[in-house]
């Protein structure tokens, strides 16, 4: 509680020290900025936005199909072209975030004290196979019963089929849908606010003072 001597910033309660704390690492103008180096017109830039675009279109078009169920988007016309779009946001997903990835990595991405901002786009990228990964499994198709039973072989190889069923549509499907899509989520805005806290790298070769468009 503040008394009447002391200020908001002397406060050492809980939201008050992450206020704070949020106002010295985060402020309003790096967290929305409206200028950008003029490196960043080059386009190995703008995968990373391509890729956040992909995955609004998957969580779009994945909750409309988890709501309508497999008989509507197998059967519907609609239904098809919904599941068409989660489809193929899926695999532009996957083009453009192997493009950023690679292309960070070619410019080394984690200089200036960006570590945590590449390890984050890392577990980003194991966690985005494991939900496409439950995604086949649930396309309630021939092609996803193959691929649930030779997976099943090889989860009770390594021990873990008594955990982890992939011939189990229930828990695939909570798990595709409701966990591991949520991760994703917390780890991708965790990677977009270390993009804006630290700023996006600039090239190797970038010269000093050519920062400002």
């Amino acid at each position: 509680m503040i008394t009447e001597t002391q200020t908001p910033e002397d406060s050492k309660m809980w939201t008050a020290r992450l206020r704070n704390s949020w106002q010295r690492n985060l402020p309003i103008d790096k967290l929305l900025p409206d200028t950008q180096p003029a490196y960043v017109a080059s386009w190995i830039y703008v995968f990373g936005v391509l890729t956040l675009v992909a995955f609004v279109d998957i969580l779009i078009s994945g909750l409309i199909l988890a709501f309508a169920g497999p008989a509507w988007y197998h059967t519907s016309s609609l239904g098809l072209f919904v599941n068409s779009l989660h489809f193929w946001g899926v695999q532009l997903f996957f083009v453009f975030m192997v493009v950023h990835l690679w292309g960070k990595f070619w410019m080394a991405a984690w200089r200036g004290r960006r570590t945590a901002t590449w390890i984050t786009g890392m577990v980003a990228f194991l966690a985005s196979i494991g939900t496409a990964f439950t995604g086949y499994l649930i396309q309630t198709n021939f092609d996803a019963q193959w691929i649930a039973f030779e997976a099943k072989d090889g989860f009770n190889a390594v021990g873990v089929g008594a955990f982890f069923t992939p011939t189990n549509i229930g828990q695939i499907m909570l798990i595709h849908v409701a966990l591991l899509p949520l991760v994703l989520g917390v780890i991708t805005v965790m990677h977009v606010l270390m993009v804006r806290k630290r700023g996006v790298v600039p090239p190797i070769d970038a010269l000093p003072g050519n920062e400002a468009l």
